[in-house]
């Protein structure tokens, strides 16, 4: 059983900066972030694997960097030049090393106004 605990987000103006940090128990693969606008389907922001690579949304290349330190199963997402429509409830997620199964976090909430 993994269990994710997400911290971060909230409101900010447009162009400015949060930094979503995600932690997780147990043996890990992949880890990454997800988000729903209203009124959207879940849509990948980013993911990294255990070994680093990375991949992004088209929509937040440049913008966003996601790492993660694996000696505490913690990624962190840091989110720049933040726009109204990056808005949404963002998930975090893990896979898990001995199942695969993925495991998402409670979500939190990102408001960026205009």
């Amino acid at each position: 059983q993994v269990q994710l605990v997400e911290s971060g987000g909230g409101l900010v103006q447009a162009g400015g900066s949060l930094r979503l940090s995600c932690t997780a128990s147990g043996r890990i693969n992949g880890m990454g972030w997800y988000r729903q606008g209203p009124g959207k389907q879940r849509e990948l922001v980013a993911t990294v694997t255990r070994g680093g690579t990375t991949n992004y949304a088209d929509s937040v290349k440049g913008r966003f960097t996601i790492s993660r330190d694996n000696a505490v199963n913690t990624v962190l997402l840091q989110m720049n030049s933040l726009k109204p429509e990056d808005t949404g409830v963002y998930y975090c997620y893990a896979e898990s090393a001995i199942s695969g199964r993925a495991y998402w976090g409670q979500g939190t909430q990102v408001t960026v106004s205009s």
